[in-house]
């Protein structure tokens, strides 16, 4: 699959001005246009609603951190076994937390890296979610409270999870690879 960026054969077609300007925003502010993003790029609505999602869940108005959304979204992908997101997000978590040695422990196993208590009851829960979603109970949810989450935090978390488990599976299914650049950010 060298040079690819998924094991489809899609189109990417004409970008419309708004994707344009997006993708431009991203070279910007990132260096470059995320892979996922180039994905999603043979249907503009397809990417507008995944863009939209992930814009609100990852960087809008939040309880949780953005270290806290990445560290989800690397532990839920952790499970799924998803190379994209655990490369992606890893970066991330490297490179919000200021720590690589976290960030491959985020990728490898969440219950050994060094998380405060609130952190951990995030994953747990994320992770139930993400595993066994049918046995979540008023007690997981009482355990975050605990923790000091709010009840919209339960919801930012339950929607993070989900949305990488969404992502994970898609990116799974079309064999969707990495940017090269991530392997190398913030170590």
């Amino acid at each position: 699959m060298t040079g690819k960026i998924t094991a489809l054969d899609l189109d990417s077609g004409e970008l419309s001005e708004p994707t344009k300007a997006y993708f431009a925003k991203c070279e910007e502010k990132l260096g470059l246009v995320p892979n996922v993003l180039k994905a999603y790029a043979f249907d503009d609505k397809k990417l507008r609603a995944f863009t939209d999602m992930y814009n609100d869940l990852m960087l809008g108005d939040s309880g949780l951190s953005k270290l806290e959304r990445e560290m989800i979204a690397v532990a839920v992908s952790s499970i799924n076994h998803c190379y994209y997101c655990l490369t992606a997000h890893g970066a991330a978590v490297r490179q919000l937390s200021g720590d690589p040695a976290l960030g491959e422990m985020m990728v490898m196993n969440f219950r050994a890296a060094a998380l405060s208590p609130r952190q951990a009851a995030m994953l747990e829960f994320a992770v139930k979610l993400t595993e066994e979603p049918a046995k979540i109970v008023e007690a997981d949810r009482v355990a975050l409270r605990k923790a000091g989450f709010s009840d919209r935090d339960i919801w930012d978390i339950a929607s993070t999870s989900a949305f990488f488990n969404m992502s994970n599976r898609v990116a799974a299914a079309i064999d969707m690879r990495p940017n090269d650049e991530y392997h190398a950010m913030a170590r």
